[in-house]
């Protein structure tokens, strides 16, 4: 009975903004941009209301030991991969942590996230992953712990000249749908390259909550006319890190994304909510 964490992690409408703050999990300098103090980065976003901030173990402590009210949910990263490396990498893996549920139990967490990655030439780390969400799922169910899957199609590395996401939209909806024939409870996808064909990953996912990854840093018009269109898409909601933590006003960013998330704002409406 996965509904009681569920209704922490969604809004009363159904819908989540999750702020990702666990770029630096991921060991690439680039990412560490922003949230260099985690207490500082989490404090200004908590205070801005998002619906739930994504931490990896060793830093849910800066969500979760403030005494807020109300607070975000804890959303707690689960695994850890070299896929967002600079450049080829040899082997790419996907580690899951141990004993990650009985870790998220501990934290207070309202679910975990755990990576569908599908490179075409590293397959190994599909395999990984696989394993990993088969594992994660029954321990999951015993703890009533909602478990929130990120399936990433990536271009081949000869391709695209390091791992980038491939934004087909049928690659996205197959796996999409594989995952939530794994069990999960909640979806983190990409978007679609045409955002007006994203209805397409919305109905492959059959009813489970489809929240969208930002990807990275964009232009404010460029994201908030995305996240807008997304939302008329069916999305329930969006996952965003870097257009928010890198951000010049990170707590404005996550006001004007809350507003278009829950409020139905336009781009305009939202953009108004940047300037001080």
């Amino acid at each position: 009975m996965t509904k009681p964490r569920m209704h922490r992690l969604m809004a009363p409408d159904g819908k989540c903004l999750d702020v990702a703050i666990d770029h630096a999990f991921f060991n690439e300098p680039a990412f560490l941009d922003g949230i260099e103090d985690i207490r500082k980065a989490v404090r200004t976003v908590v205070a801005a209301g998002p619906d739930a901030i994504q931490l990896s173990p060793g830093t849910a402590f800066a969500l979760q030991l403030l005494s807020d009210r109300p607070k975000p949910a804890l959303a707690l990263r689960t695994d850890i991969t070299n896929a967002y490396a600079k450049g080829a990498v040899a082997k790419m893996f996907d580690q899951l942590i141990e004993d990650p549920v009985e870790q998220a139990v501990r934290l207070d967490a309202a679910c975990v996230v755990a990576n569908l990655l599908f490179p075409p030439d590293q397959l190994g780390v599909y395999e990984q992953c696989l394993e990993n969400i088969a594992r994660l799922k029954p321990l999951c169910d015993r703890a009533a712990m909602p478990l929130m899957v990120e399936p990433l199609v990536l271009q081949s590395d000869s391709v695209a000249g390091g791992y980038k996401p491939d934004l087909d939209v049928d690659k996205i909806r197959s796996l999409v749908r594989q995952a939530v024939e794994l069990g999960a409870d909640v979806i983190k996808a990409d978007p679609s390259e045409d955002v007006t064909d994203y209805h397409k990953v919305i109905e492959a996912a059959s009813g489970i909550p489809v929240l969208v990854r930002g990807g990275g840093r964009a232009p404010d018009e460029a994201v908030l006319q995305r996240t807008y269109d997304l939302m008329a898409q069916g999305a329930h909601g969006i996952v965003y890190g870097r257009n928010i933590i890198h951000h010049l006003h990170p707590d404005r960013m996550t006001q004007a994304l809350m507003a278009i998330v829950h409020d139905a704002a336009t781009p305009a409406r939202a953009l108004t909510l940047l300037s001080p």
